[in-house]
């Protein structure tokens, strides 16, 4: 059989000539397909251009680039159709729904929320971020939340609750009530430590201080101040470092001042808001700076429940973890701001106190990070000032003995440079700016307003 040859008459191309046009088609095309990656070459979108073969006379052939789709004497059609026909290698995509993956990770999560802002706190306490939300096709975390709660079926659920609701424990005003009742406590047992005498007095004090504790554990089992899923162990613990850091509010000025000169050489004297200040160099138990410590705590109350609701509302407006953090610190800003001029105010009327102010700071601090779910931290904070306020008294005693004067000596010069309230201030105040570093960050986070 004779091989490929080019037509030599007007007439019919015969399959020798079409032979011909095809093969070297064929290998340009395969040269050109090993030349390029996988997946680049596609014949769908850009102009093909093949050689055309054209007889003229009858007698010689001639070569023209013609391109396919456009009309073209016999043959050529035949063979762009050819090339069409050649199988392509088609290009890597990833998953058709890459957020289908991501919902049964959280599947539980999702579930339980009851609105897109759960879940959207929920990612971010596991590390999702906005960048990471890109990679699932979504601007931001918020948006990444608004389709996964709207894909993951929820079951029979009790109704959603409000803002309010939420920040507060409780949808009614009781709470309110319940912070007002730790200073009305005080304030009743200040006056009967003011009118009774003798062994009526002792009574009276010892009622008071359990009244006093009793109505306290009362104001943070609800409201803005409740703490969820503490276990009884870390209460109890965080319920003794407070009770110490009250006591030394009380007692610890004249204590240290009586350390420090060699005392105590009798019981300490009780001194309330209604005989006047506490004299110099007394040991005295002045309740005082307990009677503003325990009227603040309805402002504390009212702070924190400010603080929670602005924040969710500022959750609620954000699309993005960035924005929010903006807008959550000075939220948190304000609300301890806004707690210390009131605890300053009572200060003013009860006596005023540095030690009592930077406590109070420490206090509420502590409690809006275990309210929102950083206990650790706080319950370091609080645990740090009881043993710095113990060591330096120890170190007074320890003092006392035969060549160990130098253990004393920076208690008693802290004492000379600022009288006894100035450990109380340095003490509380070092712990109270440390968790307002760490609140700043901890409390800004979405996660943390779930």
């Amino acid at each position: 059989m004779r091989g490929p040859a080019a037509p030599t008459s007007p007439g019919p191309w015969d399959s020798r000539s079409e032979a011909l046009l095809d093969a070297p088609a064929l290998a340009m095309r395969a040269a050109a397909a090993r030349a390029l990656p996988p997946g680049a070459l596609d014949l769908s979108s850009a102009p093909v251009t093949e050689p055309v073969t054209t007889p003229v006379d009858g007698t010689s052939t001639g070569s023209a680039a013609a391109p396919v789709g456009e009309p073209a004497p016999g043959p050529p059609a035949a063979h762009a159709e050819a090339i069409h026909q050649q199988p392509l290698r088609p290009a890597r995509r990833g998953p058709a729904d890459p957020v289908k993956a991501l919902m049964h990770r959280h599947r539980e999560l999702c579930e339980r929320a009851v609105d897109a802002l759960e879940i959207a706190a929920g990612l971010e306490a596991h590390g999702v971020t906005d960048r990471t939300a890109a990679r699932f096709r979504h601007r931001d975390v918020f948006s990444l939340a608004e389709e996964l709660y709207a894909r993951v079926p929820r079951g029979e659920a009790a109704p959603p609750r409000t803002t309010a609701d939420r920040a507060a424990g409780t949808g009614h005003g009781a709470w309110a009530l319940v912070a007002c009742v730790p200073g009305a406590v005080a304030a009743l047992a200040t006056a009967a430590l003011a009118v009774s005498t003798d062994g009526l007095h002792v009574a009276a004090g010892l009622l008071g201080a359990l009244g006093l504790a009793a109505a306290l554990a009362l104001a943070v089992r609800g409201g803005p101040l409740r703490a969820t899923g503490r276990t009884a162990s870390a209460t109890v613990q965080e319920t003794l470092w407070t009770l110490w850091l009250l006591g030394y509010a009380a007692a610890g000025d004249g204590l240290l001042g009586q350390l420090l000169g060699g005392g105590p050489d009798g019981a300490p004297a009780v001194v309330t808001v209604l005989d006047g200040p506490v004299a110099d160099g007394g040991w005295a138990f002045d309740t005082g700076p307990l009677l503003a410590l325990a009227l603040s705590v309805a402002p504390a109350a009212w702070c924190a429940r400010l603080f929670a609701v602005r924040a969710r509302r500022r959750l609620a407006a954000s699309r993005g973890l960035a924005d929010f953090a903006a807008g959550a610190r000075p939220l948190l800003l304000g609300s301890v701001a806004l707690h210390l001029a009131a605890l300053a105010g009572l200060l003013a009327l009860t006596g005023f106190h540095p030690g009592a102010l930077a406590l109070g700071a420490l206090l509420l601090l502590a409690r809006l990070l275990a309210v929102h779910g950083f206990p650790e931290a706080a319950a370091g904070a609080l645990a740090a000032a009881c043993a710095a306020e113990a060591l330096a008294l120890a170190s007074v005693l320890a003092a006392r003995l035969p060549g160990c004067d130098v253990l004393g000596a920076p208690v008693r010069a802290l004492v000379e440079l600022g009288g006894p309230a100035a450990l109380p201030v340095l003490v509380c105040g070092l712990a109270a700016l440390a968790l307002l570093a760490h609140a700043t960050d901890a409390l800004s986070r979405a996660s943390a307003h779930a």
